[in-house]
């Protein structure tokens, strides 16, 4: 059978900020919007621009959500997952999950037209509510593996 849908795939990013003397990582609190009916925690992050290394657009996200400054040499692939449909309906994208265990800067809501805080949170679970797949990012994280997930997919037949 033929597939007749475009395929509309995005990339997106976050970071995973650790401070391991504090076993603590950044989070933002998302302020409710049309495709999040209630606040929501996440990690910091967002599209990457066409054109743009993931690593640099990482790197991007994190200064224009927190005012953390991360050197894109510095960060780590930890995770990738595979979203069957974006917060905003408009198809499916990748997310790279990157950590950083060095950065510069304070911790700032430098969105607060989009975000309610940024604060430090334990490293071992965001507070609730949290986007599903931020729960998965930090998860495979703190655990190791695996590295690659998906997310809103069907279970498929062998």
């Amino acid at each position: 059978m033929k597939n007749s849908s475009v395929m509309n795939s995005r990339n997106a990013v976050c970071v995973i900020v650790h401070d391991k003397d504090a076993d603590t990582i950044a989070a933002v609190l998302y302020g409710a919007r049309n495709w999040s009916p209630q606040p929501a925690w996440s990690l910091p992050g967002g599209k990457a621009e066409p054109g743009e290394a993931l690593d640099e657009a990482a790197a991007r996200e994190l200064k224009e959500e927190t005012g953390l400054l991360v050197d894109p040499a510095d960060l780590v692939l930890v995770h990738v997952i595979h979203v069957e449909q974006g917060w905003d309906q408009a198809g499916q994208f990748v997310l790279f999950v990157f950590a950083a265990e060095t950065w510069t800067g304070e911790l700032t809501n430098t969105e607060p037209d989009k975000h309610l805080t940024a604060e430090w949170v334990a490293a071992n679970r965001l507070p609730e509510p949290a986007f599903p797949t931020t729960m998965q990012a930090l998860a495979a994280y703190r655990d190791g593996g695996p590295s690659f997930s998906r997310h809103g997919w069907s279970a498929t037949a062998a």
